[in-house]
């Protein structure tokens, strides 16, 4: 398991050393851009971590959000890209199709990056209705790290908000990690064709994972 951070304009500054990944809010809406973006990133760089950027999803205008994120986030190439899908500030949420076309926007746009999905457990066992994640799920759950209590496959937990947002990614190294953040790369490890060959059958089985897992749950 590699650990890493997930910050946002409320961390003037944080600690990278020894970190494999952050993430950082870049965009909300139509109408906020992080303005400590590129200077996070720019720390997270120097400390040799790999860089992730996210949106936070408001109902409606998908494909403006879309081109929103993509042009004011402070990503370079092959920067992980992601989508934070929760309750809005206004109590509000993007409905399942409209997070599915959000990631489908981005990948479009942006073909060289990997497109994942932030939600909680409880969007993902009562909210989402077609398992897609894009790239990779990335699930809060503030459990023990590493062990969210979903059956579905991921690729990072978030497993507290104290002090702030930590975060594990299933990845033996942060060299594997790296490769992977290349979609375009054409020769893939043993390891990662297995993991490809899973996220497929992943989607193909999403609804009986779904049920399993609502069925444990009793929902």
């Amino acid at each position: 398991m590699l650990h890493g951070i997930d910050v946002s304009s409320h961390q003037s500054t944080f600690d990278a050393d020894g970190l494999a990944f952050v993430f950082i809010k870049a965009t909300e809406g139509r109408s906020y851009i992080n303005p400590k973006q590129t200077s996070q990133a720019s720390r997270a760089r120097k400390a040799g971590c790999v860089v992730g950027f996210y949106h936070f999803l408001w109902p409606g205008n998908i494909a403006a959000q879309a081109r929103y994120f993509v042009e004011k986030c402070a990503s370079q190439k092959h920067d992980l890209l992601a989508v934070d899908w929760e309750t809005t500030g206004s109590g509000t949420r993007a409905s399942n199709a409209e997070k599915d076309r959000f990631i489908r926007e981005v990948k479009k746009l942006r073909p060289t990056h990997r497109v994942m999905l932030y939600c909680n457990r409880n969007f993902w066992l009562n909210y989402d209705t077609t398992s897609y994640a894009g790239d990779g799920l990335w699930i809060a759950d503030y459990v023990t790290a590493g062990k969210p209590r979903i059956k579905a496959k991921w690729r990072i937990h978030q497993y507290t908000d104290r002090p702030l947002d930590k975060d594990v990614a299933n990845f033996s190294s942060k060299s594997a990690l790296q490769a992977w953040a290349d979609p375009s790369r054409a020769a893939l490890t043993a390891d990662e064709e297995t993991e490809d060959v899973a996220d497929a059958e992943n989607v193909h089985a999403a609804e009986d994972v779904k049920n399993a897992e609502n069925a444990e749950d009793g929902v």
